[in-house]
């Protein structure tokens, strides 16, 4: 069984444009080629990359461990002044579930990208005003996406900005774009490894290692992962 917390090529699941490879398929067949025979991931960017493999593939939710975070940091207060926030359409399935775990309201930020690793926001859908609102996204890379949500959140009267994701890949100027912008904290999972000096202060980093080892357990022992996928773990 390989376990994958991030799989790392799963943006590249589609031709976008002309000779395009479709690089998830391809890793897929190299997974299955050196010989693994299952494959546990976590968050995959596009579900149907499990259709890719011609073998199981579990792909664990992070989604729990971080709405987790939040009712223990906030509590009750969460209902009445919070916000779930999508950065883009494609995120807003995800969101709505995150949502719909601490009974909160979404909104959804409308963006056009006019070229690769570039985002503009156009508009926003829902009210924000006066709340505090937390972005969710699967993966954050340069992070301009996340960070030109939250300026434009910021600047459309939300108290405070919170972002989540559970793949940090944080490439580029990832680090100096989320210090300049008004995300308040940006909680992680450890699905990438961080070294200490990428843990800047407004950087909280949840480990997955239970939820995985939990996983593993499971599969060594035959017994199903299902309740894994409907509460993380506990």
């Amino acid at each position: 069984t390989a376990v994958m917390p991030y799989y790392g090529y799963a943006r590249q699941d589609r031709k976008a444009r002309a000779r395009d490879p479709i690089s998830a398929k391809l890793v897929a067949n190299i997974l299955t080629s050196a010989g693994a025979s299952r494959v546990l991931t976590m968050d995959l960017h596009c579900a149907q990359i499990q259709g890719f493999f011609d073998i199981p593939v579990d792909n664990l939710v992070g989604s729990p461990l971080l709405t987790d975070f939040y009712i223990k940091k906030f509590g009750d207060s969460l209902e009445k002044d919070f916000v779930a926030v999508s950065p883009d359409l494609g995120s807003v399935t995800r969101v709505r579930k995150f949502a719909e775990k601490l009974n909160i309201p979404i909104a959804i930020i409308d963006k056009r990208r006019p070229k690769a690793n570039v985002s503009e926001v156009m508009n926003i859908i829902g009210n924000v005003e006066g709340k505090t609102c937390i972005l969710i996204d699967d993966m954050i890379d340069t992070a301009g996406t996340i960070c030109h949500a939250a300026d434009a959140l910021a600047e459309a009267g939300a108290t405070h900005v919170y972002a989540s994701c559970t793949h940090p890949v944080l490439s580029g100027p990832a680090l100096d774009n989320i210090q300049k912008s008004a995300i308040e904290k940006l909680v992680v999972l450890d699905t990438i490894y961080l070294p200490e000096e990428r843990l800047i202060d407004k950087i909280e980093q949840i480990s997955i290692a239970d939820l995985i080892s939990e996983a593993i357990i499971r599969i060594h022992e035959k017994r199903p992962l299902s309740p894994l996928f409907e509460m993380g773990h506990k």
